[in-house]
């Protein structure tokens, strides 16, 4: 009995130790456990206590603050920096692309290979509106930069006549000698200075020379002499909206004038400079000069049978004064282009079609300024005739210019315009019919 009874005890004593090893196994696994959570760094580091470890971590919480507040002033600085090198930068390119611009529209204008418009923006900061009633537009739009290398030999002969840089252009051939006679007998009798004759052909040349007036003629051109030296009086018209090109790129103000007007006091006394085109017109009243309302009648739409159309007459194409600008220039360009393909056109048609037809499907229009000079003082021949000569008050008023267009008698009248008013002679104008005899 006693041997089975011993082996059991044997056994249990076997059974307690090996669970107390378990139960000191599973202690140390959590007592490990417990160490790596407080102790992360190692039992023997720096921050070895409990208390160093939570000063520690709050430390290390605070530590990316303070970090990050150096490097965003750091990189505050570093972008204030850099932004102000790029400004200075900006500035350079700035002025690299002006220059640039300006020499490639110079290389242009140069080499005639443009095929786009050039095109002008000028940038202001954004301005707040006044008060009601106090806001006005600008129509005045800035002038070209000028470009001397166009024509060297035309920029001489007008640094030596112009004044402020303004001239009136005159184009003659032969064919208008008698008329170009008068209008500068009158040119001299007004005290005006600053005229040039675009000579196209040698007896205007000539005449230019005997009378001591400021001439320029152009070097040979087989696609405008031809016109030149035979066309006639609306022919030679057509020729200017291709030669004033260059008087407006090398920075002049034009006059443009044809041959058939008298001058009785300096024009440009007169000019507004306001705008791309002045221009006189060939309106005989101040609606038709000014533009009215125009009210057009079709009974078969009862209700509505009026219907309001604005209407103005047209801007004369053979005196005009244009400013060297952007928009002015592409007004000669598309003129000139027009004129020079079929169907044939009348310059003066064509010339106000491009100053007032407005962008439309398929179209754009051109962006011009414009003002309509007064019709007293730059008056047309059916004014004079019509209306001034029968008025006496009218009559003792004194006219920049008198134009004879529209009358085809042209060189008796102007005579009769010169002796009227230069010389005083009260009745020559009365001879002469309010229109024309065919």
């Amino acid at each position: 009995m006693a041997g089975p009874v011993g082996r059991r005890g044997t056994n249990a004593s076997q059974s307690v130790r090996g669970s107390r090893i378990a139960v000191a196994i599973v202690i140390g696994i959590l007592l490990g456990c417990v160490f790596a959570v407080l102790y992360p760094h190692g039992l023997f580091s720096d921050n070895s206590n409990p208390a160093s470890h939570f000063r520690s971590r709050r430390l290390s919480k605070s530590n990316p603050q303070i970090g990050s507040t150096c490097e965003t002033t750091d990189q505050v600085n570093k972008l204030k920096s850099d932004i102000t090198d790029l400004s200075t930068t900006n500035d350079e390119l700035k002025k690299q692309v002006r220059d640039l611009t300006a020499k490639l529209q110079a290389s242009e204008q140069k080499n005639g290979q443009s095929d786009q418009q050039m095109v002008t923006v000028v940038t202001t900061d954004p301005q707040k509106p006044g008060p009601f009633g106090t806001v006005k537009g600008s129509s005045t739009n800035p002038t070209i930069l000028p470009d001397p290398t166009v024509n060297p030999r035309l920029a001489k002969i007008l640094e030596k006549i112009t004044t402020k840089k303004e001239v009136i252009v005159a184009l003659a051939n032969s064919n208008v000698k008698s008329m170009l006679e008068v209008s500068v007998s009158s040119i001299k009798k007004a005290g005006i200075s600053n005229y040039l004759v675009v000579a196209l052909d040698d007896g205007i040349v000539d005449f230019c020379k005997e009378n001591d007036v400021a001439y320029y003629k152009r070097d040979p051109d087989e696609g405008i002499d031809s016109v030149a030296k035979s066309g006639g009086n609306h022919a030679v018209s057509g020729l200017k909206f291709r030669i004033l090109r260059e008087f407006l790129q090398l920075g002049y103000g034009v006059l443009l004038s044809d041959v058939d007007i008298v001058y009785i006091q300096n024009p440009f006394n007169f000019i507004y400079r306001d705008s791309d085109v002045e221009s006189m017109s060939d309106g005989h009243d101040n609606y038709t000069a000014y533009g009215y309302n125009d009210v057009f009648d079709e009974p078969s739409m009862g209700w509505a049978r009026y219907a309001h159309t604005m209407r103005i007459w047209v801007y004369n194409s053979g005196f005009f004064y244009l400013r060297p600008t952007v928009p002015a220039i592409e007004l000669l360009d598309r003129v000139a282009d027009r004129l020079s393909k079929p169907p044939p056109a009348w310059d003066q048609a064509v010339f106000n079609e491009e100053l007032f037809f407005p962008s439309h499907p398929g179209y754009i229009g051109l962006y011009a300024s414009k003002r309509t000079m007064d019709r007293y003082m730059f008056m047309n021949s059916k004014v004079l005739f019509k209306e001034v000569r029968k008025d006496g008050e009218l009559k003792k008023m004194k006219p920049v210019i008198v134009h004879v267009n529209y009358h085809p008698d042209k060189l008796p009248r102007m005579k009769a315009v010169f002796e009227f008013y230069f010389n005083g002679k009260q009745d020559a104008l009365e001879p002469f019919p309010d229109g024309s005899d065919w």
